[in-house]
């Protein structure tokens, strides 16, 4: 039975490179601040840290340990190298190799490497037509003004994460795929578990994370698939029909391959644009002087406001690769078979980088943050929408309600993730 970490609970100073345990839960419990300086040790290393693989495998194999890429150079190169640092390869989403059962569920683009992750990506690219993206960029105008009416209803505040950040995204691409409202909440509860289940919220401690997952993956892939079965019969506009009648040069997405794009877009686009939102209000309380500069000129200042609180938040944390073959990267040598985790929240803080690098300052410029992924094959695919999503919820919230505030974030307890549960607003 795979259990749960449990809550942390004291914690030792971190002094040095020697005292930052990765695997520790403890570690991924720590404030930002000391994590922020746990990175920096490992950053000013010689070489990238080498650690064993968590024993924390969901019934995957175990193999000898990874490097912790945390320099936004080694990062950058990696991500150009995908020949060299493969995805599919055991998967890029957990530390150990994913066990087979899990490929059905979360076998997706992101854990693939070409010629298979370029036909998948082809296909599901040629699904999102102008005419499609031009009807989602209004619907997104629309969803963010219905959230702010709502919560100005609420009177004087609420959880901002559940009432505000998580609704635009979880609505667009339900409304994509044409999965109807009343299902909205057993998409937003599966993909909390799929991206949450170390979390005693998500999953009790007493369950089986393993199985907890494979259900959730399972349920979500079942709500598209009979989706799909009925678009097949009777097209309308939505992303799906789009998918399971799209032919691209006589490829055509299998069942499996609809479902797990699905779990991937479910999970990569409402949880990961909930938290850049969420993060991002927290970075306008904690600096008023940059709310009043938004607010003065937001149409111009916004694209490079997302850019800023998209390099901060770093929704992801890592995604993990694996090497083809010997090779040698910023004078270090990599052996065939080993694994090198891309520690994205870590070089979107690299000093060789970022002027400051802690402070948030929506006018930076330039701002080469990798927190849509490293260039390569697998930058994100919804990085426009999710700018649009951002842009769009906060040009709401500034003009309608420029005072908002949040309070203290509680965090997701995850390596992977770097979220935010719960977090109280007011106005």
């Amino acid at each position: 039975m795979t259990t749960q970490p449990t809550e942390p609970t004291g914690r030792t100073p971190i002094t040095s490179a020697a005292d930052i345990d990765l695997n520790d839960w403890d570690f991924w419990g720590r404030p930002d601040e000391e994590r922020e300086h746990a990175f920096r040790l490992l950053r000013d290393l010689d070489k990238p840290a080498f650690f064993p693989e968590p024993e924390f495998s969901l019934g995957g194999v175990t193999g000898p340990g990874y490097h912790a890429l945390v320099r936004h150079a080694d990062i950058l190169e990696a991500s150009r190298n995908p020949e060299v640092f493969c995805s599919g390869d055991g998967g890029a989403t957990n530390i150990p190799d994913l066990p087979a059962e899990f490929a059905e569920y979360f076998g997706s683009m992101i854990n693939m490497d070409d010629p298979r992750h370029a036909r998948l990506r082809r296909i599901v690219s040629r699904a999102f037509t102008p005419r499609m993206i031009k009807q989602f960029e209004s619907d997104v105008d629309v969803a963010a003004s219905r959230i702010v009416d709502e919560l100005l209803e609420t009177g004087s505040g609420c959880d901002f994460v559940t009432e505000v950040a998580a609704k635009l995204p979880l609505k667009i691409i339900c409304d994509m795929m044409g999965i109807p409202e009343k299902d909205y909440q057993f998409v937003f509860d599966r993909s909390n578990i799929v991206l949450g289940a170390t979390d005693p919220e998500y999953v009790s401690e007493r369950a089986d994370i393993a199985h907890a997952l494979l259900t959730a993956g399972m349920e979500l892939q079942q709500l598209v698939q009979d989706l799909a079965a009925l678009r097949m019969q009777t097209p309308t506009d939505d992303l799906t029909s789009s998918l399971v009648n799209a032919n691209i040069d006589g490829e055509r997405l299998t069942a499996q391959e609809l479902g797990s794009f699905f779990i991937l877009l479910v999970v990569a686009g409402n949880e990961t644009t909930r938290n850049a939102i969420s993060y991002g209000m927290r970075l306008l309380t904690l600096n008023p002087e940059q709310r009043r500069l938004w607010l003065e000129d937001f149409e111009g200042r916004a694209p490079r406001a997302i850019e800023e609180i998209v390099r901060l938040a770093a929704p992801v944390n890592y995604m993990r690769r694996k090497v083809t073959r010997d090779h040698e990267m910023n004078g270090n040598l990599y052996r065939e078979g080993e694994k090198v985790l891309l520690y994205y929240w870590a070089a979107n803080r690299d000093e060789r980088v970022f002027d400051d690098p802690l402070r948030f300052d929506i006018r930076r410029d330039p701002n080469p943050h990798v927190g849509f992924g490293g260039p390569g094959p697998h930058f994100c695919l919804g990085a426009h929408l999710a700018r649009r999503e951002i842009t769009a919820m906060f040009r709401e919230l500034l003009r309608r309600v420029p005072q908002i505030q949040a309070g203290a974030p509680e965090r997701l307890l995850s390596s992977f993730i770097n979220g935010i549960k719960h977090m109280p607003c007011e106005f």
